[in-house]
């Protein structure tokens, strides 16, 4: 099962921190750093305009090009007419009609994250999301996949900050049988102490496998317990390995008997679909399902950080590397906020494409840093960082990087952005949409994590257009005023010798 960013529940051999979304996930709220050698901060909204995998795919610019000149085809092709309902017991339901292909994807969103969690308890939601996989009242242990797979379909989870969500992509035929699935887990889950037992070991092997045998994993989770004080979302995901060994069923049943009802459920059904055919068979499982009142979320504001934080992990690692963080304001009024995106083009001008910045200046130009990258947490329910980091070349220290890294920031702060990089950064956009709007997985993706931390479909091209519109002179103006030392975290890793007898190999039993 997925954590943190939403990670697939692959099978052996596949790479582990890879992340399930297919192409942008603009409004997303995932934050999760992505352990790899390259060490690139990998958030949703840097995906939207820096994704890894689109830096290769448009490294010509002849295909920006194209892919911009594609857009009004391709977007006429994939947006479709988008249908929302509502249910007496508050379930929300969401289709979008993509005919081009007879598939679907089905997804069930619930706001129900790890910022809801308590101290004792982290990583219940996460466990709980293993655990949804087990047993209901109609169901054995492990035969929902084997029948989603049964009709020719793939499942999947993930989990994050702002939400817990699980799909299926199948054909459109077999729809109303995902339907029932889902509507059955919402409801019947039975969680025996038996089964608990089993997986919480499971979650601990792949905290083990994911942090605690990796340097910049475990770097990435002390940076965020020292950026964050009080908000929750100094907690990792995965959940402290403490909690873990101290938690029990009755914890994972209580996360559940709470959170999952259906006022705080969202469905979204994206693909070759009859809008008031799935109306009808909504109603017929999930609107039959008794919903419950849903307990005060409490704002749990973050206090106001008036120093430098520092933190400093030594670990086995081949590298020493560096992550520098400023507290800034995350997107709440899609209409009326600006420095959000300007803030998100801001990352993308200087780690948003080939040639960018950061890589053209620190890397192949000074040759300071063999790799350097930023990226920003434009939404979610929880408080924003903007990230830096950089590993040194040999002959360069931690400490070069946090001054270079700061330096290319107070750079664009004093002289600004060319029209060139800002049109780069656009045409990055509009192409990396026309990418994801390909895939019925990656539109459905966009709509539930939007709805689920408080936005509405129509946002969307909204936060699209106001990227688009975003000027030189909002970028210099946030990166005058947004890094201060006064708002900085910085996290450091220095490097301990490598046990080459060290277990690299994924651990059996990590299904999800």
């Amino acid at each position: 099962m997925g954590l943190i960013l939403p990670l697939a529940r692959q099978s052996p051999g596949c790479d582990p921190m890879k992340p399930i979304s297919i192409g942008v996930d603009l409004m997303s709220s995932n934050k999760q750093f992505e352990v790899k050698q390259s060490a690139r901060l990998n958030n949703a909204v840097s995906k939207a305009i820096s994704s890894a995998k689109y830096k290769a795919m448009l490294a010509a610019s002849s295909l920006v090009v194209l892919a911009a000149l594609a857009w009004t085809q391709s977007a006429q092709a994939a947006d479709g007419d988008v249908s929302e309902f509502k249910f007496n017991n508050g379930l929300r339901l969401i289709v979008k009609e993509d005919h081009r292909a007879p598939t679907v994807a089905h997804m069930v969103w619930y706001k129900a994250g790890s910022l809801d969690e308590f101290n004792g308890t982290t990583g219940v939601a996460h466990v709980l999301e293993h655990m949804m996989f087990k047993q209901t009242k109609t169901l054995k242990v492990g035969e929902f996949s084997k029948k989603v797979a049964g009709l020719g379909g793939r499942d999947n989870a993930f989990t994050s900050r702002d939400y817990t969500a699980y799909f299926q992509q199948i054909q459109s035929k077999h729809l109303l049988d995902m339907m029932k699935l889902e509507a059955d887990r919402m409801s019947n889950l039975i969680l025996s102490e038996a089964e608990f037992k089993k997986e919480i070991q499971v979650v601990m092997e792949e905290r083990r496998w994911r942090t605690d045998d990796q340097a910049q994993g475990k770097l990435y989770e002390a940076f965020l317990a020292t950026a964050f004080t009080s908000n929750p979302t100094r907690n990792p995901v995965i959940g402290w390995m403490d909690d873990l060994q101290s938690m029990t069923y009755k914890d994972a049943q209580l996360w559940y008997k709470t959170w999952y009802t259906p006022q705080n459920a969202i469905v979204v059904v994206v693909g070759d679909v009859n809008p008031k055919q799935v109306q009808q068979w909504a109603a017929a499982t999930y609107g039959k399902i008794k919903g419950h009142a849903l307990p005060d979320r409490k704002p749990q504001r973050e206090p106001e950080q008036e120093g430098t934080r520092r933190v400093e992990v030594r670990a086995p690692a081949e590298n020493p590397y560096v992550i520098v963080g400023f507290k800034t304001p995350r997107l709440e009024n899609v209409d009326k906020d600006t420095e959000p995106y300007a803030l998100a083009v801001l990352s993308a001008v200087l780690d948003g494409y080939p040639g960018a910045r950061l890589g053209r200046e620190m890397v192949q130009g000074s040759q300071v840093a063999t790799q350097a990258g930023a990226s920003y947490d434009m939404t979610g329910r929880g408080p924003s960082l903007f990230y830096l980091d950089a590993t040194p070349t040999q002959g360069k220290t931690v400490a070069d990087m946090e001054a270079a890294l700061i330096a290319q920031v107070k750079k664009v702060a004093d002289e600004g952005i060319t029209e060139a990089e800002l049109s780069r950064v656009k045409s990055q956009l509009v192409a990396s949409q026309v990418y994801k709007r390909d895939s019925l997985f990656g539109q459905a993706q966009e709509i539930g994590s939007t709805l689920t931390i408080g936005f509405q479909v129509a946002d969307i091209d909204k936060m699209i257009a106001k990227l688009k519109a975003v000027t030189p002179e909002q970028v210099k103006a946030v990166a005058g005023q947004y890094f201060s030392p006064e708002k900085m975290t910085v996290g450091t890793l220095y490097p301990l010798p490598i046990d080459p007898n060290a277990k690299k190999n994924r651990p059996r039993g990590l299904a999800h």
